[in-house]
């Protein structure tokens, strides 16, 4: 539904607060011109809103709701997620027992499948083993298992020999794991999952399928209050792909690209990808096609906690093991530097203290102030790091959802309780003046704004809601800086915040009317998307998505 002339948007609670949700306050209503950006957010008895009724505006009621700003996903992987929606979810699987299970009934309802995909697998649930040999007799195609966090692909027989790996090296920053034979034994983690499982999955899959996977993608993002996002780990793939589809098609959300920098042998190879970031970059922008940018690169520092292949400054407390960052400041810095002086932002993913501290001296080193460069994840910062962030102007970018005790059970004994206590420090973050730019990192996590919300404002767990554990409690947002992070965080993350995240005259009229409680962060489970607007119009509309499918 298009607005074809003003609208005064009334009855509702429409939210208003700065960037880091200081100082929030609720107007009455808000008007919409025909064009779809807004003129007014105000008081019903407003000279604007009385005009606009004069001169024919149509009256919305949005029945007490609260509206708040279009949700922006501050990191995410557009097709990867739209992808996943169609694989097997091992998510709620507790062992090999589980999963094997799953893969069976999965496989006997995809009879005509060229390949049984799955995800969600933690490392935790197979005791850290993941071998070829425990899923080989399910099923004879080529079974690929993704792991929650995307850092590594469990395969059966069939995949590593579709892939052709066993007599491939390991590339730069990554490992096919192998037996005593030195045959690849069913794990590849890293940049072996990022360079040769994600490209060969892509290769195999018809391009009508990846139409198909990123349109459920976007049905997915706007039913649960999205009208932009920023994607994370963009390659040649998915680019051919998003953009084959805004040929036929205007996709209703806006997205930001981040070029993916897989680490190389030579430092000329590496600023070899960042070139071609500045060449789309130069097509792709604000000016030309504010819609869809290329906005800057991304560098994967680390692995993941569970997985022992995040860099810490301290080894592994349950096995002695000390990794370091996959990128040396020496290896960064002319990455940030090259991309920095294109005018590209520079996303550098940071989970461990060791990789935080390389990413935020890259940025400091190479970088300039002011073109908010950004780290993702921030799992373990110290607080002298911390502090650095808003120092120098890096947009910390979080995802709560991560952050969720359900799946943090293993870090007691991997990191040991003093460390846990640095564990996913946001109001640090906040308190040192940095933007925070709230996002999923779907599929690796579920999707939805409103469960990131709760987790981030109650650290309790979403997964498991019976589950009492809080993680730092004394780290959780206030409501009203949770939804300023996803919404004017994330617009402010990727230079969208002159058309977005905000409802305030002059920006696009992106917006989500929801039913929720506010106030009552344990209630946000319970909380609903009701409509989704996009410039104007709606995209989503739960009543009309409910009587669809009944």
């Amino acid at each position: 539904m298009f607005l074809e002339m003003a609208a005064v948007f009334y009855n509702g609670r429409f939210f208003q607060s700065g960037i880091q949700g200081e100082n929030h306050s609720f107007a009455e209503c808000m008007l919409v011109d025909g064009a779809g950006k807004i003129v007014h957010v105000g008081s019903s008895a407003d000279e604007q809103i009385r005009q606009a009724e004069v001169g024919g505006a149509t009256r919305r009621d949005v029945g007490g709701r609260v509206v708040l700003p279009g949700f922006i996903d501050g990191h995410m992987h557009l097709l990867m997620f739209g992808q996943s929606l169609q694989k097997a979810g091992l998510e709620t699987c507790k062992n090999l027992e589980d999963i094997r299970r799953t893969l069976k009934d999965f496989a006997a309802a995809h009879p005509t499948a060229s390949r049984i995909m799955a995800k969600g697998w933690m490392h935790s649930m197979t005791d850290g083993k993941a071998l070829a040999s425990m899923i080989d007799d399910i099923d004879p195609r080529p079974i690929f298992i993704d792991s929650k966090d995307l850092h590594s692909t469990w395969c059966n027989t069939a995949a590593l020999e579709e892939m052709g790996v066993q007599d491939m090296s390991n590339p730069e920053g990554g490992e096919i794991h192998r037996d005593e034979n030195g045959r690849a034994s069913g794990l590849l983690s890293e940049s072996a999952a990022v360079t040769i499982v994600w490209p060969h999955i892509a290769t195999v899959a018809p391009m009508a399928e990846k139409l198909a996977a990123i349109r459920r993608a976007v049905r997915a993002y706007n039913a649960a209050g999205y009208t932009g996002l920023v994607e994370m780990a963009m390659d040649e793939n998915g680019w051919e792909a998003l953009q084959t589809l805004r040929q036929q098609e205007a996709p209703p959300i806006r997205f930001a690209v981040h070029w993916l920098i897989t680490p190389r042998k030579t430092e000329a190879e590496n600023l070899a990808q960042v070139d071609r970031a500045i060449e789309l970059n130069k097509q792709f922008n604000a000016e030309t096609t504010p819609d869809c940018r290329v906005v800057g690169i991304k560098v994967i520092g680390d692995g993941i906690i569970d997985g022992c292949t995040a860099g810490l400054t301290e080894p592994y407390s349950s096995n002695g093991v000390s990794c370091e960052p996959i990128w040396s400041l020496e290896e960064l810095g002319p990455v940030v530097k090259k991309a920095d002086a294109a005018g590209l932002q520079c996303a550098l993913h940071a989970i461990g203290d060791k990789t935080i501290k390389t990413a935020i001296d890259a940025l400091e080193r190479n970088a300039t102030p002011g073109r908010r460069h950004r780290i993702e994840h921030l799992e373990l910062a110290s607080p002298d790091d911390a502090a650095r962030l808003g120092r120098l102007g890096i947009t910390a970018s979080i995802q709560p959802v991560h952050a969720d005790p359900a799946i943090l059970r293993a870090w007691p004994a991997l990191l040991g309780p003093a460390r846990c206590e640095r564990a996913f420090a946001y109001t640090d973050f906040a308190q040192g003046g940095a933007v925070l730019a709230l996002g999923s990192d779907a599929p690796t996590a579920p999707h939805a704004p409103l469960t990131n919300i709760y987790t981030a404002t109650t650290r309790r767990s979403a997964r498991e809601p019976a589950l009492e554990d809080r993680v730092n409690a004394h780290f959780a947002l206030e409501l009203a800086a949770a939804i300023a992070a996803g919404t004017a965080g994330s617009a402010h993350s990727c230079f969208a915040d002159g058309w977005a995240g905000k409802l305030e005259a002059g920006r696009s009229a992106d917006f989500v009317v929801v039913d929720m409680e506010w106030g009552a962060v344990d209630k946000l489970l319970q909380a609903k998307v009701v409509q989704t607007w996009f410039m104007g119009q709606k995209v989503f509309d739960d009543a009309d998505a409910a009587a669809s499918s009944s």
